[in-house]
């Protein structure tokens, strides 16, 4: 049975949370959507969702904007302009108390009768709406909720006397002017904040109040509609307002509803009033500190169902009357005043002759009259465009640029801006219903454009007349002090007055902590100027500085020294990142232009140098063809890429292509493709943080402590960080990809079917324990079977292998040289397209820093027993000692029989629940296994086998088979597969034939 959809009306006074939950409410289902009384709080609320879910899932629906992303879960919408139909999960109407407003309480009474989630409906308003609210809404649950903080009233005060982080609230354009003018000449100057004004310019405004570079805001009643400001005190101007009918005397609810903007949070905030508006009697001053108000009885409302039969029947709809006697029907608002004015009109009544076009006249008449100049040139305005919706289906290009143009200018003063706002306003409106103009996105755009331009020219009007900054300045220097006397020493300390107040860091001033409020802030204005031309002495050191002062973290950050001065952004090629400068505003244009000069040398002589070998093949203009291809497959991974990633690409490279790519230190490994030099910790570091901005990662991997040959294997990380580091993981740990290429030419020369164990050699240049290589083993494929047998001693063994009591060799014993078989081994047991060739190991490419150093630091060395012989007196034995180990019995030791799996599909050890879309596919696995298998076997080898071929008995010997001295037969000499400009090919094809 499905449950029923739950309706709650949460009320109570300002400053409750109760749009905070709405919103905790609305992100916590699937789909939501939120009503709200003005398009400002609309910004605010949709600001809000798009910080906490992001952009893509927010939508912001007004009259004149419309911000619909493609998967909108969120609507947050002014309460005319919410679209019906949705079926969101959650709907919620802020501020449900204006249902008893006289000009938009219909619209409010409509959403609060029809519009329903389809899980969850919130109404949010005062406790004066619970009686209507339970009357026409079934099944609705109340909470309640109290205040946060105290509200108290305080009397008249002087605006001179008026404290800091005060709102004073007029009820006309003309009183808000005189007041912020007043507060400029006696207090530094003011924000101010108006419902006409642009979301852009009330943003802007308030940040000047926020930022405290004024202490006094000057409003109308607009910051009632929960606006969040940082107000301790509301003052009142006047306690009449013309509602636009009439001049009225504010009623106590309305007075509250402005007054508890005082306080945020905990903070107790306070109320009065201010100039000739008197004192508030004492019965409304205790309704307001203790939020008893009259309750509402009648809400406004309108008949929703229209006829659009005619224009006539229309308004007969209109005025319908409720037929509930909790609902008045509303006074005549503005687009019903528009209607029956363009009624009256001969032609609009002709065109107006069926459905649709009346339809469309109601949409015309809904058209608000931002511009407010009369009804009577608005009802003209109206019919123009109604007449060309008509004729034409939309609006001509030619009409709206003109309309456009005439307002897209930023010159003149405070009230012909104000006037252009308003006018824009209007066509904005226009631009955002669908198909009423020829290019929807283009008129959006250029309409947002021009409001946008006017929004920041009528900015800088206001900041200009009703701020004084030096006075603003001056007002906020420690009480009233004349001058303040600031110095900056050579360490960047900076003093004012003999104090120490902060910190040069870099190009940033860091304020000190213990400085608060307004003192604060006349010590920084201070700082700031005293600092003005150290930026420009200490940008001039910054750009003669060596690159040794200079370098880059593994964040990507940038320092001087140890003081961060920028860090590095993504830039359209990997090797090529920009560079984003710490330099402070007031530092000015020019010392930010030196330093991000100076970081972008530095760092594109940092990525010359340490990527040479890198940036000289993407530049060989010489590689033409596959070769080309595959130098930038390299280029893209920067140096390092699994062999698995690239076969098809390998296999299809002749050795001209290989040769090209060998000269440009390019190495092909069994496992991976590599340019040894870019294995350095230099390069590995730099490649790390390349690679995060290219990928836009938020927290860059760091790269390993230098010097290690394998490092522990964790599952979290992702493959890509450890190719990217120059590791490949193997069960338990990963190992460096370099000492793994040289433990896969060991590898070639065993048996790997017959099995073979572990030498010294592969044991020393892993740094590994024998359980711990085994396991490296299994990682890489092959089967470890672990036994034990007695243990040889060295003198026993010389004594049982040699024949020649002497220990020299005989005449028929083979004498091979190590250096000659190393170097032999690759090319001549592995297919040269298939492994990598004795051609691949270019002569120095293996010349790693750290080379050949084998010990890990995690890892304990093992214990030899035979470290430690006993003296004839430790082998005495006391009464209940046990015997000594040679009486016991001969000695075990523990050994490991390797032999190749062939396990394609699955990789062994702690990898094996890694995430294959790290790193494209699994290292193990697909790659693994093909790098194991296929790569390293002979094409004469089984399809399905996945071996490696080397040396070893006969193909499908018994396991355990007496082996007998190892033999060798050259391959018939392949003239296609040797490179001449190879320096090993003459000597490799002199070793062929020597053993031929």
């Amino acid at each position: 049975m499905a449950q029923r959809a739950r309706i709650a009306a949460v009320l109570g006074p300002t400053n409750t949370g109760k749009t905070h939950y709405a919103i905790e409410r609305m992100l916590a289902h699937r789909t939501g959507m939120i009503g709200l009384p003005l398009r400002l709080l609309a910004r605010e609320v949709y600001d809000k969702v798009v910080a906490a879910r992001g952009p893509s899932v927010a939508a912001l629906v007004t009259g004149e904007e419309r911000i619909v992303p493609p998967r909108a879960q969120y609507w947050i919408c002014t309460v005319e302009a919410m679209p019906e139909g949705m079926g969101c999960d959650f709907v919620a109407i802020d501020e449900i108390q204006l249902c008893a407003d006289p000009e938009r309480g219909h619209v409010f009474t409509d959403r609060l009768l029809r519009m329903r989630g389809l899980h969850e409906t919130l109404f949010l308003g005062a406790d004066t709406m619970r009686g209507p609210i339970s009357q026409l809404v079934k099944g609705v649950e109340f909470m309640r909720r109290d205040r946060m903080s105290q509200l108290m009233y305080s009397g008249s005060k002087k605006i001179s006397r008026m404290q800091p982080r005060s709102a004073i609230v007029g009820f006309s354009v003309d009183n808000v002017y005189a007041i912020a003018e007043l507060l400029r000449r006696t207090k530094g100057g003011a924000a101010v904040v108006m419902g006409a004004l642009s979301p852009r310019t009330r943003n802007a405004q308030v940040d000047l109040y926020q930022n405290g570079d004024v202490d006094y805001l000057v409003a109308t009643d607009a910051i009632g509609m929960g606006l969040n400001l940082d107000v301790d005190h509301v003052a009142f101007s006047a306690l009449w307002k013309f509602d636009g009918r009439r001049m009225r005397e504010l009623q106590p609810n309305e007075l509250a509803q402005i007054a508890g903007r005082a306080g945020r949070g905990m903070r107790d905030g306070t109320f009065g009033t201010t100039g000739e508006a008197g004192q508030i009697p004492e019965d409304w001053v205790e309704a307001i500190t203790s939020h008893s108000f009259t309750p509402l009885r009648k809400l406004n409302w309108r008949n929703p169902q229209l006829n659009f039969g005619s224009p006539e029947a229309l308004i007969a709809s209109l005025e319908k009357a409720p037929d509930d006697p909790s609902l008045v029907k509303a006074r005549e608002a503005d687009d019903l005043m528009s209607l029956k004015s363009l009624n009256s009109q001969a032609e609009v009544r002709a065109r107006a002759s069926d459905p649709a076009s009346v339809k469309l006249l109601w949409d015309v008449c809904r058209i608000p009259d931002f511009r407010g100049i009369s009804h009577n040139e608005h009802a003209a305005l109206l019919q123009v465009i109604y007449q060309h919706l008509h004729e034409r289906g939309e609006i001509p290009r030619d009409f709206m640029a003109r309309q456009v143009k005439r307002i897209d200018r930023t010159d003149g003063d405070i009230d012909a801006l104000s006037k252009r706002l308003a006018f824009i306003r209007t066509w904005t409106y226009v631009a955002q219903r669908k198909g009423w103009v020829d290019d929807e996105s283009h008129w959006r755009e250029a309409t947002r454009a021009v409001e946008d331009a006017l929004s920041d020219a009528l900015h800088a009007r206001l900041t200009q007349r009703f701020v004084d900054r030096r006075s603003s300045v001056l007002m906020r220097r420690l009480k009233q002090k004349e001058a303040l006397l600031a110095e900056v020493n050579e360490n960047g300390e900076v003093t004012v007055e003999g104090e120490f107040v902060g910190r040069l860091e870099g190009f940033r001033f860091r304020q000190d902590a213990g400085a608060t409020g307004q003192e604060a802030k006349t010590l920084k204005t201070a700082s700031l100027q005293a600092l003005a031309p150290h930026f420009h002495l200490r940008a001039d050191r910054f750009y003669n500085a060596p690159d040794t002062e200079i370098d880059f973290t593994e964040q990507g950050g940038l320092m001087w020294g140890d003081q961060a001065v920028g860090k590095l952004v993504k830039g359209d090629d990997a090797l090529k990142p920009r560079v984003a400068v710490f330099v402070d505003d007031e530092a000015g244009a020019d010392v930010a232009q030196k330093v991000e000069r100076r970081l972008q040398h530095f760092i594109d002589r940092k990525i010359a140098a340490l990527f040479e070998p890198l940036v000289n093949m993407q530049n060989d203009e010489a590689l033409t063809g596959l070769a080309r291809g595959f130098a930038f497959r390299l280029v893209e991974s920067m140096g390092v890429i699994p062999r698995g990633q690239v076969a098809d690409e390998v296999k299809q490279l002749d050795q001209d292509a290989r040769g090209a790519l060998r000269k440009h230190g390019v190495r092909f490994g069994q496992y991976t493709i590599f340019m040894p030099l870019l294995l350095k910790p230099a390069p590995t570091r730099l490649r790390l943080v390349l690679w995060s901005l290219a990928n836009d990662l938020d927290s860059f991997p760091e790269a390993p402590p230098p010097g290690l040959v394998t490092v522990p294997n964790m599952r979290e990380v992702p493959m890509a960080h450890y190719t990217l580091s120059g590791y490949r993981p193997a069960g338990e740990r990963a190992i460096r990809i370099d000492m793994l290429e040289r433990l896969a030419d060991m590898l070639r020369s065993e048996d790997s079917r017959g099995g073979f164990e572990a030498k010294a050699d592969m044991l020393s240049i892993t740094g590994m324990t024998l359980e711990q290589f085994s396991d490296l083993m299994q990682g890489l494929g092959y089967r470890a079977e672990k036994g034990e047998r007695t243990k040889v001693r060295a003198a026993d063994k010389v004594v049982t292998e040699t024949s020649d009591p002497s220990g020299v060799p005989g005449e028929d014993t083979p004498v091979f040289d190590a250096a000659q078989e190393e170097e032999a081994t690759p090319a001549a047991m592995a297919d040269p397209a298939e492994a990598p060739e004795a051609a691949d190991l270019v002569a120095g490419s293996e010349s790693i820093d750290d080379e050949g150093v084998a010990p890990i630091a995690e890892t304990p060395e093992p214990v030899d027993v035979d470290d430690h012989i006993p003296e004839a007196s430790e082998t005495e034995l006391l009464p209940g000692d046990a015997p000594d180990a040679a009486l016991a019995g001969p000695e075990t030791e523990v050994f490991y029989t390797f032999t190749w799996g062939g396990n394609r599909g699955a990789r062994v050890g702690r990898q094996g629940g890694r995430d294959d879309a790290r790193e494209g596919t699994r290292e193990g696995g697909r790659d693994g296994g093909r790098e194991g298998g296929r790569q390293a076997r002979g094409k004469g080898g089984p399809k399905g086998g996945g071996k490696p071929r080397g040396k070893g008995g006969p193909k499908g010997g018994p396991k355990g088979a007496p082996k007998g001295p190892k033999t060798f037969e050259s391959r018939p000499e392949k003239k296609d597969r040797i490179d001449p400009d190879n320096p090993f090919a003459a000597a490799l094809m002199g070793f062929n034939k020597g053993k031929s």
